[in-house]
């Protein structure tokens, strides 16, 4: 069920994102739906109404095209994302809840994260108030989810994947 976000998304900074990502194919639009009552971001096929699956290469096209579907703007989409998979040397990185939006400022736990990727490219979520990474290296079994605890409470949570997974792009590098 597609519905209206009631989240302002940026348009992204395309001058931004490394050459290394924009020169593959592995390129989808996105937008946010409700499923569950939660707002969840949702790959498309660029130019398309048709869901992209992040495990077919025949559903991603390449930077230009999907942002030319993008500003475009028909159909609608909040933004575009990169597919990570088996054949691209990248691992994405994502940490949630751990930056507020309006100030900038980024909890201990996830600015320890991001001092050790300094090889990596490094922005903000769309929401703002999380980070992702994307480095050159490889993740167990494709991927890994675990909770981020300080003094026994959960207060982020980090995400790292090679294959399988899209993240969305702002350009908003940190």
């Amino acid at each position: 069920m597609i519905k209206e976000t009631p989240l302002a998304v940026d348009q992204p900074i395309v001058g931004n994102i490394p050459e290394e990502l924009t020169e593959r194919p592995q390129w989808v639009c996105w937008r946010y739906e409700e499923r569950y009552d939660k707002l969840t971001k949702v790959p498309y096929t660029p130019g398309t109404e048709r869901r992209a699956a992040s495990t077919d290469l025949m559903t991603w096209t390449t930077f230009s095209e999907a942002l030319a579907a993008y500003e475009a703007g028909e159909p609608p989409y909040d933004g575009i994302g990169f597919v990570f998979c088996s054949g691209d040397p990248f691992v994405g990185i994502d940490l949630d809840h751990c930056r507020n939006a309006e100030t900038g400022e980024i909890s201990p736990w996830a600015q320890d994260i991001i001092s050790r990727a300094q090889e990596g490219y490094v922005e903000a979520s769309p929401s703002g108030t999380g980070v992702h990474i994307i480095v050159c290296g490889t993740v167990r079994d494709g991927k890994t989810r675990k909770d981020v605890l300080v003094n026994g409470r959960t207060v982020g949570r980090i995400e790292m994947y090679g294959r399988a997974k899209f993240f969305t792009m702002t350009g908003r590098t940190l």
